[in-house]
């Protein structure tokens, strides 16, 4: 059986990533640029996948391009270190989580976006 979190709609979850950068001083902006960042898409393709209400695994799997740099995004999100997860997709939400994080806890775009 699938993780729930697997079947969630992108756009259900998107709003509470976004609030959770917002409460910190971050902007949309910063948390489109993330997303972007990690999946290859451009602002008008992660709006297009936030309308048609796609599930976060459809999201993941039409994803232009995960980015090459992935391999630097350590550390632990929700009590599991992020590099060690075994399910590919899980792996890619953690990602994500463990980005906006950074972005909420006050770390430069620059350092988030490892380059």
């Amino acid at each position: 059986m699938k993780p729930r979190m697997f079947t969630t709609a992108f756009s259900k979850v998107y709003p509470l990533l976004v609030q959770k950068a917002e409460k910190k001083g971050r902007t949309k902006e910063e948390v489109d640029t993330v997303i972007c960042w990690l999946t290859g898409y451009d602002e008008n393709g992660l709006q297009t996948q936030i309308n048609k209400g796609v599930t976060y695994e459809t999201f993941f799997a039409e994803a232009p391009k995960i980015n090459p740099n992935t391999h630097k995004i350590t550390g632990v999100v929700c009590g599991v270190r992020v590099e060690e997860l075994e399910d590919p997709l899980m792996q890619k939400i953690r990602w994500l989580d463990k980005l906006v994080d950074e972005l909420a806890k006050g770390k430069p775009l620059a350092k988030i976006l490892r380059n």
